[in-house]
Protein backbone atom coordinates (compact mmCIF):
# COMPACT_ATOMS: atom_id res chain seq x y z
CA UNK A 1 0.00 0.00 0.00
CA UNK A 2 1.19 3.59 -1.09
CA UNK A 3 1.33 6.26 1.92
CA UNK A 4 -1.07 8.67 0.00
CA UNK A 5 -3.40 5.43 -0.27
CA UNK A 6 -3.57 4.74 3.63
CA UNK A 7 -3.46 8.62 4.33
CA UNK A 8 -7.05 8.68 1.65
CA UNK A 9 -8.38 5.82 3.91
CA UNK A 10 -7.84 7.75 7.15
CA UNK A 11 -4.47 6.19 8.17
CA UNK A 12 -2.74 9.07 9.12
CA UNK A 13 1.02 9.69 9.46
CA UNK A 14 0.49 9.65 13.32
CA UNK A 15 -1.21 6.49 13.55
CA UNK A 16 0.96 4.86 10.38
CA UNK A 17 4.01 5.62 12.81
CA UNK A 18 2.50 3.69 15.76
CA UNK A 19 1.53 0.31 13.52
CA UNK A 20 4.99 0.62 12.08
CA UNK A 21 6.39 0.79 15.71
CA UNK A 22 4.04 -2.17 17.19
CA UNK A 23 5.65 -4.03 14.13
CA UNK A 24 2.36 -4.50 12.77
CA UNK A 25 3.57 -2.09 9.14
CA UNK A 26 7.02 -1.87 8.18
CA UNK A 27 8.12 0.29 5.31
CA UNK A 28 9.23 -0.46 2.16
CA UNK A 29 10.67 2.73 1.36
CA UNK A 30 9.66 6.27 1.88
CA UNK A 31 6.29 6.54 0.46
CA UNK A 32 5.03 2.86 0.86
CA UNK A 33 4.31 -0.11 3.43
CA UNK A 34 3.79 -3.40 3.47
CA UNK A 35 2.20 -6.07 6.48
CA UNK A 36 5.53 -6.85 8.12
CA UNK A 37 6.77 -10.24 7.03
CA UNK A 38 5.10 -10.50 3.64
CA UNK A 39 7.23 -10.96 0.77
CA UNK A 40 5.98 -8.53 -1.84
CA UNK A 41 7.48 -9.13 -5.44
CA UNK A 42 7.83 -5.86 -8.38
CA UNK A 43 3.87 -7.64 -9.77
CA UNK A 44 2.42 -6.26 -6.23
CA UNK A 45 4.49 -3.13 -6.18
CA UNK A 46 3.07 -2.49 -9.74
CA UNK A 47 -0.12 -3.56 -8.58
CA UNK A 48 -0.11 -0.43 -6.31
CA UNK A 49 1.24 1.64 -8.58
CA UNK A 50 -1.53 0.90 -11.33
CA UNK A 51 -4.64 1.07 -8.49
CA UNK A 52 -3.79 3.14 -5.79
CA UNK A 53 -1.49 6.05 -8.14
CA UNK A 54 -3.21 5.65 -11.07
CA UNK A 55 -0.27 5.33 -13.41
CA UNK A 56 -0.18 3.92 -17.04
CA UNK A 57 2.79 2.34 -16.25
CA UNK A 58 2.65 -1.80 -17.57
CA UNK A 59 4.04 -4.89 -18.33
CA UNK A 60 5.07 -4.47 -22.11
CA UNK A 61 7.57 -5.34 -24.60
CA UNK A 62 9.55 -8.97 -24.50
CA UNK A 63 8.85 -9.13 -20.84
CA UNK A 64 4.31 -9.48 -21.59
CA UNK A 65 5.08 -11.82 -24.82
CA UNK A 66 7.10 -14.25 -21.76
CA UNK A 67 4.73 -13.67 -19.62
CA UNK A 68 1.86 -15.05 -21.84
CA UNK A 69 4.08 -17.90 -23.20
CA UNK A 70 5.23 -16.33 -26.54
CA UNK A 71 9.08 -15.11 -26.07
CA UNK A 72 10.90 -18.98 -25.64
CA UNK A 73 14.38 -17.93 -26.05
CA UNK A 74 15.35 -16.07 -22.69
CA UNK A 75 19.17 -15.63 -22.00
CA UNK A 76 20.96 -18.29 -19.93
CA UNK A 77 22.98 -17.60 -17.21
CA UNK A 78 21.55 -13.88 -16.61
CA UNK A 79 19.05 -12.22 -14.03
CA UNK A 80 15.43 -12.13 -15.45
CA UNK A 81 14.80 -8.21 -16.63
CA UNK A 82 11.29 -7.07 -16.43
CA UNK A 83 10.34 -3.98 -18.58
CA UNK A 84 7.40 -1.80 -17.70
CA UNK A 85 6.40 0.88 -20.20
CA UNK A 86 4.25 3.69 -19.64
CA UNK A 87 2.18 5.29 -22.14
CA UNK A 88 2.66 8.97 -21.21
CA UNK A 89 5.55 10.59 -19.33
CA UNK A 90 5.73 9.75 -15.72
CA UNK A 91 8.44 8.82 -13.20
CA UNK A 92 7.72 5.71 -10.62
CA UNK A 93 8.28 6.60 -7.38
CA UNK A 94 11.64 6.19 -5.51
CA UNK A 95 10.22 3.45 -3.23
CA UNK A 96 10.02 1.34 -6.53
CA UNK A 97 13.10 2.25 -8.10
CA UNK A 98 15.40 1.78 -4.98
CA UNK A 99 13.63 -1.69 -3.85
CA UNK A 100 16.11 -4.85 -4.53
CA UNK A 101 13.59 -6.66 -6.72
CA UNK A 102 14.44 -10.16 -7.38
CA UNK A 103 14.34 -9.20 -11.06
CA UNK A 104 16.22 -5.68 -12.92
CA UNK A 105 13.32 -3.73 -13.56
CA UNK A 106 13.67 -1.62 -16.33
CA UNK A 107 11.22 1.60 -17.46
CA UNK A 108 10.60 3.16 -20.50
CA UNK A 109 8.09 5.64 -21.44
CA UNK A 110 7.49 5.90 -24.91
CA UNK A 111 4.25 7.30 -25.75
CA UNK A 112 3.44 5.22 -28.44
CA UNK A 113 0.51 5.46 -29.57
CA UNK A 114 -2.67 7.88 -30.31
CA UNK A 115 -5.09 5.82 -28.89
CA UNK A 116 -4.88 1.86 -27.42
CA UNK A 117 -7.63 -0.32 -27.88
CA UNK A 118 -9.28 -1.84 -24.94
CA UNK A 119 -8.32 -5.47 -26.63
CA UNK A 120 -4.66 -4.19 -26.89
CA UNK A 121 -4.52 -4.52 -22.81
CA UNK A 122 -4.52 -7.74 -20.86
CA UNK A 123 -4.22 -8.80 -17.33
CA UNK A 124 -1.80 -11.18 -15.41
CA UNK A 125 -3.38 -13.23 -12.38
CA UNK A 126 -1.16 -12.99 -9.46
CA UNK A 127 -3.50 -15.17 -7.40
CA UNK A 128 -4.99 -12.42 -5.31
CA UNK A 129 -4.65 -9.26 -7.71
CA UNK A 130 -4.23 -8.67 -11.10
CA UNK A 131 -1.72 -6.54 -12.94
CA UNK A 132 -2.29 -4.43 -16.69
CA UNK A 133 0.03 -6.18 -19.47
CA UNK A 134 0.28 -5.24 -22.87
CA UNK A 135 -1.14 -7.66 -24.87
CA UNK A 136 0.62 -9.51 -27.68
CA UNK A 137 -0.04 -7.40 -30.81
CA UNK A 138 0.95 -4.03 -28.49
CA UNK A 139 3.86 -5.84 -26.88
CA UNK A 140 5.90 -6.59 -30.02
CA UNK A 141 5.39 -3.17 -31.38
CA UNK A 142 6.96 -1.87 -28.23
CA UNK A 143 9.87 -4.23 -28.41
CA UNK A 144 10.46 -2.66 -31.88
CA UNK A 145 10.38 0.75 -30.73
CA UNK A 146 13.19 0.02 -28.48
CA UNK A 147 14.80 -1.71 -30.94
CA UNK A 148 18.15 -0.06 -31.77
CA UNK A 149 21.00 -2.26 -32.59
CA UNK A 150 20.91 -5.24 -35.23
CA UNK A 151 20.65 -8.37 -32.69
CA UNK A 152 17.32 -6.03 -30.92
CA UNK A 153 15.80 -6.18 -34.78
CA UNK A 154 16.92 -9.90 -35.22
CA UNK A 155 15.09 -10.84 -31.84
CA UNK A 156 11.79 -8.59 -32.71
CA UNK A 157 11.76 -10.52 -36.05
CA UNK A 158 12.11 -14.01 -33.97
CA UNK A 159 9.98 -12.49 -31.47
CA UNK A 160 7.50 -12.13 -34.88
CA UNK A 161 7.57 -15.92 -36.09
CA UNK A 162 6.08 -17.14 -32.90
CA UNK A 163 3.04 -14.73 -33.38
CA UNK A 164 0.82 -16.85 -35.27
CA UNK A 165 -2.75 -15.64 -33.27
CA UNK A 166 -2.60 -12.42 -33.75
CA UNK A 167 -6.08 -10.70 -34.17
CA UNK A 168 -5.58 -8.55 -37.07
CA UNK A 169 -8.56 -6.20 -35.98
CA UNK A 170 -6.36 -5.06 -33.10
CA UNK A 171 -2.97 -4.91 -35.16
CA UNK A 172 -5.06 -2.85 -37.33
CA UNK A 173 -6.06 -0.13 -35.14
CA UNK A 174 -2.92 -0.34 -33.33
CA UNK A 175 -1.09 0.40 -36.79
CA UNK A 176 -3.18 3.74 -37.65
CA UNK A 177 -2.91 5.03 -34.17
CA UNK A 178 1.06 4.56 -34.18
CA UNK A 179 3.44 7.47 -33.52
CA UNK A 180 6.50 5.49 -35.12
CA UNK A 181 7.05 4.99 -38.98
CA UNK A 182 9.95 2.45 -37.83
CA UNK A 183 7.94 0.75 -35.72
CA UNK A 184 4.98 0.06 -38.43
CA UNK A 185 7.36 -0.71 -41.30
CA UNK A 186 9.53 -3.39 -39.60
CA UNK A 187 6.29 -4.93 -38.04
CA UNK A 188 4.94 -5.29 -41.60
CA UNK A 189 8.30 -6.10 -43.36
CA UNK A 190 8.48 -8.96 -40.36
CA UNK A 191 4.73 -10.76 -40.86
CA UNK A 192 4.93 -9.90 -44.52
CA UNK A 193 8.41 -11.96 -44.47
CA UNK A 194 7.17 -14.74 -41.52
CA UNK A 195 4.18 -15.41 -43.83
CA UNK A 196 1.55 -15.13 -41.17
CA UNK A 197 -1.93 -15.86 -42.19
CA UNK A 198 -3.38 -12.51 -40.25
CA UNK A 199 -1.21 -10.81 -42.16
CA UNK A 200 -3.43 -10.74 -45.45
CA UNK A 201 -6.27 -9.61 -43.39
CA UNK A 202 -4.95 -6.41 -42.80
CA UNK A 203 -5.31 -3.08 -45.10
CA UNK A 204 -1.81 -2.36 -44.62
CA UNK A 205 -3.06 0.81 -47.23
CA UNK A 206 -4.77 2.54 -44.24
CA UNK A 207 -1.55 2.67 -42.69
CA UNK A 208 0.75 5.92 -42.75
CA UNK A 209 4.52 4.37 -43.52
CA UNK A 210 6.18 8.24 -43.95
CA UNK A 211 8.54 8.89 -46.47
CA UNK A 212 12.15 8.38 -47.14
CA UNK A 213 14.72 5.54 -46.20
CA UNK A 214 15.49 4.17 -42.80
CA UNK A 215 18.52 2.26 -41.77
CA UNK A 216 17.26 -0.23 -39.08
CA UNK A 217 19.50 -2.75 -39.80
CA UNK A 218 23.34 -1.66 -39.89
CA UNK A 219 24.81 -3.02 -42.90
CA UNK A 220 21.66 -5.16 -44.26
CA UNK A 221 19.90 -4.37 -47.35
CA UNK A 222 17.27 -1.77 -48.20
CA UNK A 223 13.74 -3.33 -48.79
CA UNK A 224 11.93 -1.73 -51.73
CA UNK A 225 8.83 -1.98 -50.20
CA UNK A 226 9.36 -0.83 -46.45
CA UNK A 227 12.49 1.50 -47.88
CA UNK A 228 13.92 0.35 -44.46
CA UNK A 229 16.98 -1.90 -44.34
CA UNK A 230 16.98 -5.08 -43.04
CA UNK A 231 19.18 -8.48 -42.32
CA UNK A 232 19.87 -11.10 -45.37
CA UNK A 233 17.54 -13.66 -45.70
CA UNK A 234 20.54 -16.09 -44.55
CA UNK A 235 20.81 -13.59 -41.54
CA UNK A 236 17.07 -14.49 -40.16
CA UNK A 237 16.14 -17.59 -38.26
CA UNK A 238 14.56 -20.37 -39.53
CA UNK A 239 13.96 -18.59 -43.02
Amino acid sequence: MTSDSLVQQGYYPQLLSTYEQSEWLERLGSGAYVLRGDNVDWKGALYALQTQLGMTVHVGGRTALELMGLAHFIPLGRRKRVLLISDKAEQLPTWFRKHPWEASVVHHCLSLFERVPDKATAKLDCGRFEVVISSAERAVMEQMRLARTNDDVEQAYHLMEGLSTLRPNVVQELLVNCRSVKVKRLFLWSAETVGHAWFGRLASSQVDLGKGKRQLYKGGLLDPKYQITVPEREELPNV
